[in-house]
């Protein structure tokens, strides 16, 4: 950028709107003026939950917190005199457990539905684009698909990925995919080329049929009944062609796939005889290709097709490359470059689009002419498994997360960011702030950050060199030293084409790929403000940008929508096995961990902006829920110590009164869930299965994530995960070669480095279940030999334990049904052990300890 170059403004400027030489026309007609234009309908709406089921959870809610408090109450002044140490530990989670309740309740207060009217959006902007008439005005959108390489993730599930984003229905003049491909495999690009020629046939097959779902092996898997379905002679042969297509297609990959294991002692070569230049995963050049969008693309019906791009960005040692964060950033600059979409949807490999009409869905809050302008971005759900098949119940956060607790964030100030399966506004990427009406200027912070200056300035003025200076240096400070990046980052939002890369001839087509191999070096980061204010945030520790990427956004005031329709978004058919359940719930909580024991911490984070208290509480929730652990751990070994002592956490003398009250809490407890689940719509079968993981997961994952982030930030040891013994073998062997800083790797650091086995989190939870069934056996010993009077003390105890083994039992038979990946016998014989050694532990301080004059009969029922 030198000083003649033609003036910026940026997107919030005023210069956009209206000139300064001009009186400003107003915007709404005069009282009894039927000559203004009419008011633009708005494109989705917000279906509160009627106030007479709302009114009803809210005092169910109220009501249990009255209870509870009159439950700790009775707690506090009725302590147990026999075994004061575990009552006190049953006292202290009691009260753990009930602050992080009320904190994730809090939030929860004023659910919402959301309603999109696609008869609007189709109306006003007239998406003919293709069809002969005229050019859609829609919104262009780019797609940044992230993957880690082949060696991690298998390339077919990426394919159809990209398969269903470019049979998406929307103009294919306006849609653009990025793959980023962190690991540098060549499997993964010849993958991408296979699917690139399958697109040509596929794509057309999807939007002549109307087909759904658009990812070929979620299409395919669904059972087809020609004779009920009435389906035309011409539609069956024609699946079956493709069909047969798609068979071949897998075939080569699987070809691929088999060539790949055995790497030539010189690398991999390409068609033209060079070596390929990834051979060396953790030093090797940028690499951007083309694989659909040249002069000509078109397919087998003679239409546009989709831009594809497949894009590895460079790799060094030495530099710090904030894994799947830092992959979104190079797409992000990237797709500004080449098609500069004015929004931005990320999807992980294998979240395939299940409804090809989510793009319009998003549309409908991100362009609609009173909310757009303040919607930073769109959540949808994200499912798992074939709709249909009954994959669903190995699902971790399917029903209760995305269909309750985002629903309740929604009406607040808008859902929290989940990593995948999100559309953004770029504008609230860059940094910039939200469009305020005249009304919330005065609510405005008054504090700007780096970001908002971009928001005043103007430049460009005849005779202010010097002024001009001091702001293109500020721009690179905060955007990096390419002047074509900072020129698309202030282009208007508004234009609704392809951005600089429908350039017309090839030296500029040349010199924009050049420009994007810059800005996608290991360098081009240092000393800016990326993964800070602009782009996916780093520096939480963990990999828990998405969540502080969505948490500063909302600081900023920006509101985002959540967005669930009647046909799921997006989809996974890769079913979960139990160790891929406790290796995504360990992931997701040192994240949290990350954040929660980082500077982008909730608690105090954003202050002074226009983040709003119970959005607070929301994101405090997200980030903290592993310290519930702890508490829950305790609480569950409690009924085992209780049945195997002889002790009790309750006093002996419990009156009529307190029963009463007891009763009470828990018909509240029942109460609120029932109507949570009345206004949510989910299963009581779904809502069951969430809460034995929940338990699970808090005993094993969530229990091992609090101590690894606190090792992480206190001793500076990094622990990893490993969800098979093979893969741990495999991370050995290309130490050297694959296990880099990329997308699935770590960061090169100072920080000690050690791998968590999957086996090992099994050992809490299993010594936990061991443990309250030998509990459970000796209380029901003890009660046949002692009568009809020794039962009453035993059933509180018997209560609680079979509460604990009825949320442990159902992970663990599922888990040993399995074949392919079973409970290793290591796992249950240490649990086994470790409930042996404390018992005989129990019993030799237990024989000192009691006074001389106790009865054999009144100690510990097992001895």
């Amino acid at each position: 950028m030198d000083e003649d170059s033609p003036e910026i403004v940026p997107v919030n400027s005023p210069a956009l709107d209206a000139d300064p030489d001009q009186e400003p026309e107003s915007s709404e007609s005069g009282e009894g003026d039927s000559d203004g234009p009419p008011e633009p309908e708005a494109l989705s709406d917000k279906l509160p939950i009627p106030p007479a089921e709302l009114n009803l959870y809210r005092a169910a809610v109220a009501l249990r917190l009255v209870l509870l408090a009159a439950f700790f109450r009775y707690r506090v002044t009725h302590p147990a005199r026999g075994a004061p140490w575990l009552w006190l530990a049953a006292l202290v989670c009691e009260l753990w457990l009930a602050v992080a309740w009320l904190v994730a309740q809090l939030p929860k207060l004023s659910p919402t539905n959301r309603e999109t009217h696609l008869d609007r959006l189709a109306s006003r902007y007239d998406d003919r684009d293709g069809e002969g008439g005229e050019p859609s005005r829609l919104s262009s959108v780019d797609v940044l698909v992230t993957a880690a390489g082949a060696r991690r993730e298998p390339p077919l599930a990426t394919a159809n990925t990209v398969l269903s984003v470019l049979a998406a229905d929307y103009p294919a003049r306006r849609l653009a995919c990025y793959v980023s491909d962190d690991g540098a495999d060549m499997l993964l690009f010849e993958a991408l080329f296979e699917a690139a020629g399958f697109a040509r046939r596929w794509v057309p097959f999807c939007r002549r049929h109307a087909v759904e779902p658009r990812a070929p092996e979620l299409y395919f898997a669904r059972g087809v009944d020609y004779l009920r379905d009435r389906a035309a002679p011409s539609f069956v042969k024609e699946r079956r062609a493709m069909k047969r297509a798609y068979e071949e297609l897998k075939v080569r990959m699987s070809y691929l796939a088999a060539k790949a294991r055995k790497v030539p002692e010189d690398g991999w070569v390409m068609s033209d005889g060079t070596l390929w230049p990834g051979n060396n995963t953790r030093d090797h050049p940028a690499m951007i290709q083309v694989l659909l969008g040249h002069p000509g693309d078109q397919d087998a019906a003679g239409n546009d097709l989709p831009r594809l791009f497949y894009v590895s960005r460079e790799k060094k040692s030495g530099f710090q490359h904030h894994t799947k964060a830092g992959a979104l950033n190079a797409l992000l600059r990237v797709s500004a470059l080449l098609t500069n979409g004015s929004y931005v949807l990320n999807l992980d490999h294998d979240y395939c689009v299940a409804n090809s009409g989510v793009l319009r869905e998003a549309m409908c809050f991100l362009m609609d002419p009173e909310a757009g302008n303040r919607t930073c971005f769109v959540q949808f759900p994200l499912r798992i498994g074939v709709e249909g098949d009954g994959a669903e119940r190995h699902a971790t956060r399917d029903s209760v997360f995305f269909d309750i607790d985002m629903k309740c964030l929604d009406g607040i100030q808008g859902p929290v960011y989940v990593g995948s399966g999100c559309c953004f506004n770029r504008k609230a990427l860059y940094g910039f702030d939200p469009a305020f009406s005249e009304d919330d200027e005065e609510d405005a912070p008054a504090h700007r950050s780096s970001a908002d200056l971009l928001g005043v300035l103007t430049v460009g003025i005849a005779g202010r060199r010097r002024r001009l200076r001091s702001y293109r240096a500020a721009l690179e400070r905060h955007f990096g030293h390419s002047p074509a990046f900072i020129a698309s980052a202030f282009a208007s939002q508004e234009r609704g084409g392809g951005g600089s890369g429908d350039s017309s001839t090839a030296s500029d087509a040349s010199s924009l790929l050049r420009e994007a191999i810059h800005v996608v070096s290991c360098a081009y980061e240092e000393r800016t403000r990326w993964g800070k204010d602009v782009g996916w945030m780093y520096g939480s520790g963990g990999g828990g940008g998405g969540v502080v990427t969505g948490f500063r956004m909302h600081a900023r005031g920006w509101a985002s929508a959540y967005c669930a329709p009647a046909r799921t978004a997006f989809r996974s058919f890769a079913r979960a096995s139990p160790s891929d359940v406790l290796a995504g719930a360990s992931q997701r909580a040192v994240a949290a961990m990350g954040v929660l024991l980082s500077r982008h911490c909730p608690v105090w984070a954003g202050a002074g902006g226009r983040l709003r208290f119970m959005q607070r509480l929301g994101y405090v929730s997200c980030v903290a829920y592993p310290l519930a652990s702890l508490p829950l751990t305790v609480y569950c070994a409690l009924p085992a110590a209780c049945l195997l002592t002889g002790k009790s956490i309750f006093p002996d003398d419990v009156g009529y009164y307190d029963a009463i009250l007891l009763i009470l809490l828990l018909s509240s407890v029942v109460a609120t869930v029932a109507l949570e689940l009345r206004w949510s719509g989910v299963t009581l079968r779904a809502w069951w299965r969430d809460q034995k993981l929940w338990v699970v997961t808090g005993t094993s994952a969530c229990l091992a994530a609090v101590f690894q982030g606190i090792l992480r930030s206190c001793a500076g040891v990094d622990v990893g995960f490993s969800s098979t013994s093979r893969e741990t073998a495999t991370r050995r062997r290309s130490s050297t070669s694959d296990d880099d800083n990329g997308a699935g790797g770590e960061e090169p650091s100072d920080a000690r480095k050690s791998v968590l086995r999957w086996s090992n989190l099994l050992i809490p939870p299993a010594s936990l279940l061991l443990g309250n069934l030998a509990g459970v056996v000796v209380a029901v010993s003890y009660g046949v030999d002692h009568g009809y009077q020794s039962w009453g003390p035993v059933l509180v105890k018997l209560a609680l334990a079979g509460w604990v083994v009825a949320h442990l039992q159902g992970f663990f038979r599922g888990l040993l049904a399995r074949r392919d990946r079973r409970a290793p016998t290591i796992a249950v014989l240490w649990s086994a052990l470790f409930v042996s050694v404390l018992s005989l532990l129990w019993v030799n301080v237990d024989s000192y300890s009691a006074p001389p004059a106790q009865s054999a009969s009144q100690r510990a029922p097992i001895l």
